[in-house]
């Protein structure tokens, strides 16, 4: 898999093409958020129990390989993905969420709970080829795009810390994918 990042990175680059290609899906090297054009910082895979579940892909204003940078920097950033798996219900994706959530902000787990249950009712079943965007907006909104449309946004500074630590965080959900999200992979 290394291998053929490696290659698809250099082709890429000796191309101009605008893309990555992450498991057969091309992910933009740049995104747009609140009028600002992101960079991708890195994209992998989600996996669990060997099933590819999404990719996500992180878009910051310019790269890091810092998680505590990545997630406090007061600017425009999203997280982008991609299902990959035939169907992740709505049951498994609030309870990770969730999980996440009580992993890695413990101290301020209850202070986030009624928001955590907002942005939880966002969701549905999400099928194969199905697209979530994450805008975390330099204001302290986090707004949430399911398939081009918007869901829904949440308040809160601290709320988008604890979301982008579910990925980023001491306690990620998928270590292998935050190291590719920081651009370590």
């Amino acid at each position: 898999m290394k291998i053929l990042w490696m290659v698809g990175l250099i082709l890429g680059l000796v191309t101009n093409a605008h893309a990555v290609e992450v498991e057969g899906v091309q992910v933009a090297d740049t995104a747009n958020v609140g009028g600002q054009t992101l960079v991708l910082n890195g994209a992998g895979v989600r996996t669990k129990f060997f099933f590819d579940i999404y990719i996500g892909a992180l878009y910051l204003p310019s790269k890091t390989e810092s998680a505590e940078t990545a997630i406090n920097s007061k600017t425009n950033k999203r997280v982008w993905m991609y299902f990959l798996y035939d169907e992740v219900s709505k049951d498994k994706l609030t309870h990770g969420w969730t999980k996440g959530f009580e992993k890695n902000s413990k101290t301020n787990f209850e202070q986030l709970q009624a928001r955590l249950n907002q942005f939880n009712s966002f969701f549905r079943d999400m099928k194969k080829g199905d697209t979530v965007a994450y805008n975390f907006n330099a204001d302290g909104t986090t707004a949430v795009i399911i398939n081009g449309k918007p869901a829904g946004s949440i308040a809160g500074e601290d709320f988008q810390h604890a979301l982008l630590a579910v990925w980023l965080g001491k306690k990620p959900a998928d270590g292998d994918l935050k190291k590719a999200m920081l651009g370590e992979d």
